[in-house]
């Protein structure tokens, strides 16, 4: 039985890819490494440090610190949410669905709380939430299920009766590591790909979600 429901949140609750990628862009741009959108996806579901250490792996740069540039994309980031944020497909009727069956609700996000708590305010989804959960403050991100067992246990749930839903295959990697049942909405870079057959269920938006596959996952 389903005690808990963690909703992963870039991508997921909010429709955020494009503001991450237009902000890494932009400001990767300004050290002398030009990255496309495609590019972008090979660090999806990665904690802001991390994506920046990769990159400066791929292509060091000079005159500004790593610090630097991950402040750089943040704020742009804040900026674009604050402008633009806007719930996917299906995200309140979810939220409202879990709700009404009294299932407690948290965000376990490879984000930093300061942007969790900006797109939390942004989509206005804080009465329904619990708990919030960054990586920022695990040892490490995803795909390591650090920050979905710290979830659960600030829920005071098993984590064996923990529902995911996640659109990244670092997050899935991460719920399954956690041993949370998982429903993948992948995005749209994955659509069709095989390593997704390890999530419990694989729907194309939230607005798939319903009380059928509820009874299901809890069967």
């Amino acid at each position: 039985m389903i005690e808990a429901v963690i909703f992963d949140m870039d991508g997921l609750l909010i429709d955020s890819e494009p503001f991450w990628q237009e902000a890494e862009i932009t400001t990767f741009a300004n050290v002398g490494l030009h990255l496309t959108e495609q590019d972008c996806t090979k660090t999806m579901g990665l904690r802001l440090d991390e994506v920046v250490e990769f990159w400066y792996r791929y292509q060091s740069w000079n005159h500004y610190s790593k610090k630097e540039i991950e402040d750089a994309i943040k704020t742009r980031y804040l900026e674009l949410v604050r402008e633009r944020g806007e719930a996917k497909t299906g995200v309140m009727e979810t939220l409202r669905f879990m709700q009404a069956q009294n299932i407690p609700m948290a965000i376990a996000s490879s984000s930093y709380m300061e942007l969790i708590e900006c797109v939390v305010e942004r989509l206005a989804i804080g009465p329904y939430l619990t708990v919030l959960c960054s990586a920022e403050y695990e040892p490490f991100g995803k795909p390591n299920p650090s920050v979905y067992l710290s979830a659960a246990d600030k829920l005071g749930v098993s984590r064996l009766k923990c529902l995911v839903f996640e659109d990244s295959f670092r997050g899935l990697l991460a719920a399954k590591a956690a041993e949370m049942k998982c429903v993948c909405v992948p995005d749209p870079s994955l659509a069709g790909d095989p390593r997704l057959s390890i999530a419990d269920k694989v729907i194309p938006t939230l607005a798939h979600f319903d009380a059928a596959l509820w009874s299901e996952l809890n069967a």
